[in-house]
């Protein structure tokens, strides 16, 4: 698929990740390489993991990269969000993702704390409406 037609539903990329799998790729045909899975979200067609993949895939100048849909049933809410978070700050695109390259430990801080904490709030309000159903 056209890299330009799939949004990220991640802000940051770690720059350590980012070098291993830089070497790991296929450089003779990066086609070969897993392939990195995808979903129709509120009409949008999202990354649903790979962002680090797809980055390196961008920055080999591959215009189009292997695909799969997802159809595993994953916190789609959860993807809603980060989606969201992605249009507030403007990162609409592989290309847009590849300027937020940060190294390892500013990425935990930035994007595992903020995705653990959403997580937890959602947890949260999740409980409080099964405690509220059940009342």
């Amino acid at each position: 698929m056209d890299i330009s037609n799939i949004r990220p539903s991640q802000l940051y990329i770690s720059k350590q990740k980012l070098n291993n799998i830089q070497i790991s790729l296929n450089l003779a045909n990066p086609m070969l390489d897993n392939p990195l899975p995808i979903k129709k979200l509120n009409g949008r067609i999202i990354f649903v993991d790979g962002h680090t993949r797809a980055v390196a895939f961008y920055l080999l100048n591959q215009k189009t990269v292997p695909v799969y849909w997802e159809y595993e049933e994953l916190d789609w809410e959860m993807y809603e969000v980060c989606v969201q978070w992605c249009i507030d700050e403007k990162i609409l695109s592989v290309e847009e993702l590849s300027q937020r390259i940060i190294p390892h430990t500013e990425y935990e801080q930035l994007w595992y704390k903020r995705c653990d904490e959403l997580h937890a709030s959602m947890e949260k309000q999740r409980s409080a409406l099964s405690q509220n159903s059940k009342n």
